[in-house]
């Protein structure tokens, strides 16, 4: 049994001093955070009161070593994985009839490749990669390049990649870009050049509000996640009070403004804001330790939220904790460790591993099971391609064949209005178990 006695500066250099008394094996040692250090020696004059009423506290909230159970301060609520998704008998898939006719086309993938947030750009990618291998396979007449432009998810770099892209007549359309950052610096330059484009994982809902008539969003945008995740948390985590931290990303700002509003007064206990890169979240940690809530909704992407959950977790957070599609993917886990057990997640993707034929194709591809958006990328490339085979083989004539498209896909139905929204998005939960992320089925849309 273990408990702690925290000290708290009051200046903002001021350094959190704990004392641990007693012994629990269940804890990580050896982590810890800046500014933090542990008192091994004291008197015992003056704090055996208080230890000794801190360890029947310690003993009435120790954490649930099941990692099935989905929020530490909720253990009854339990929400079981999903195991199949039903997918359409008509998709349309990438090796079409096979007597397509072509040449001297091309098709790009635009986006993350390396940075910190990489993985989620390499599962479209690797999408993107399965879908043109199947048609170029089926197609000997009928040869799709594939090019790769690398942004590193990084909206001040995107624009060189995407303007060497625009100037390689022979791409007729692009699947990208991931992130809604580097799509926000770059739709102009898509528009310039009449060159399609469609994002498997951009969601925050102002990309569809420039006047942009060559962006389409292959998902559910945040104004659909938003309240999916709000509603999520009250109604199913059955959590009464939630936090809601954002990143300082287009994306993250977009996201958390979404649940945020759609959040009560009476359940919404705080909000704060933390910065890409940042590494240390004690200041946060213990605003959200003070306002004791039963979740908190991190709105970014996982190479931070990693760090923070498992910086919440050893600060003795025992909630829930719950990401985004930016968070929902094994790098998260990978980084977090442990204290991931906590997590749920809101994503507008569909569990592309629960569908066989493609999980099959793509892990002989990837040697990896599909991740977050990697069904999305092939199902937005086999909307190119499937043009392509069509004799839409000119910018404009893509750009129209997608304006008009009408279609089954192995992840959902793609139809798109007037300004590049897809009609019917649905939104899916997934949660950490066992060490792995799986999905527990809609949540929304």
């Amino acid at each position: 049994m273990l408990a702690k006695v925290l000290w708290f500066g009051a200046g903002p250099g001021s350094v959190r001093r704990t004392l641990t008394v007693g012994v629990d094996s269940t804890m990580s040692h050896g982590t810890h955070l800046e500014g933090e250090y542990m008192l091994r020696k004291t008197t015992l004059a003056g704090i055996s009161a208080a230890a000794a009423v801190l360890l029947l506290a310690g003993c009435a909230n120790q954490p649930s070593t099941n990692s099935t159970s989905s929020t530490g301060s909720n253990p009854g609520v339990n929400i079981p994985a999903i195991t199949s998704v039903t997918t359409p008998k008509d998709a349309v898939l990438p090796a079409g009839d096979g007597k397509a006719t072509c040449s001297g086309v091309s098709l790009a993938y635009i986006g993350a490749e390396t940075g910190p947030n990489a993985q989620l750009g390499i599962n479209i990618y690797n999408g993107i990669q399965l879908a043109i291998n199947q048609h170029n396979q089926a197609n000997p007449k009928c040869q799709v390049a594939f090019k790769k432009f690398d942004t590193e998810g990084d909206p001040q770099k995107a624009t060189g990649p995407v303007t060497q892209a625009v100037n390689s007549k022979d791409i007729v359309g692009v699947v990208g870009l991931p992130f809604s950052g580097e799509s926000q610096a770059t739709g102009n330059i898509f528009q310039q050049a009449g060159l399609v484009h469609i994002t498997p994982s951009a969601t925050n809902p102002t990309l569809t509000q420039k006047g942009w008539t060559t962006f389409f969003r292959g998902l559910g945008n945040d104004a659909v996640q938003g309240p999916a995740a709000a509603k999520f948390m009250t109604d199913q985590l059955k959590a009464k009070k939630i936090y809601v931290v954002q990143d300082d990303s287009d994306y993250g700002i977009g996201l958390a403004g979404e649940v945020t509003k759609s959040l009560s007064s009476s359940v919404l206990v705080g909000t704060d804001k933390v910065t890409t890169g940042q590494k240390d979240f004690s200041a946060t940690v213990s605003k959200i330790l003070n306002a004791k809530p039963d979740a908190v909704y991190y709105a970014g992407y996982y190479a931070e939220a990693a760090p923070f959950d498992q910086q919440l977790v050893n600060q003795g957070f025992k909630g829930t904790f719950v990401g985004p599609d930016g968070v929902k993917d094994d790098q998260f886990i990978k980084l977090a460790g442990n204290a991931s057990n906590n997590t749920y997640f809101s994503c507008p993707c569909i569990p592309g591993e629960l569908i066989p034929s493609f999980a099959d194709a793509y892990q002989k591809l990837a040697n990896a099971a599909p991740g977050t958006y990697s069904i999305e990328g092939y199902d937005a490339a086999t909307i190119l391609l499937s043009g392509i085979d069509h004799g839409k083989t000119t910018r404009a004539g893509l750009l129209d064949w997608v304006k008009n498209y009408d279609a089954d896909g192995l992840s959902k139905h793609y139809k798109w209005d007037s300004t590049g929204e897809l009609q019917a998005p649905t939104v899916y939960g997934y949660k950490v178990e066992g060490g792995k992320i799986v999905p527990i089925g809609t949540i929304g849309g």
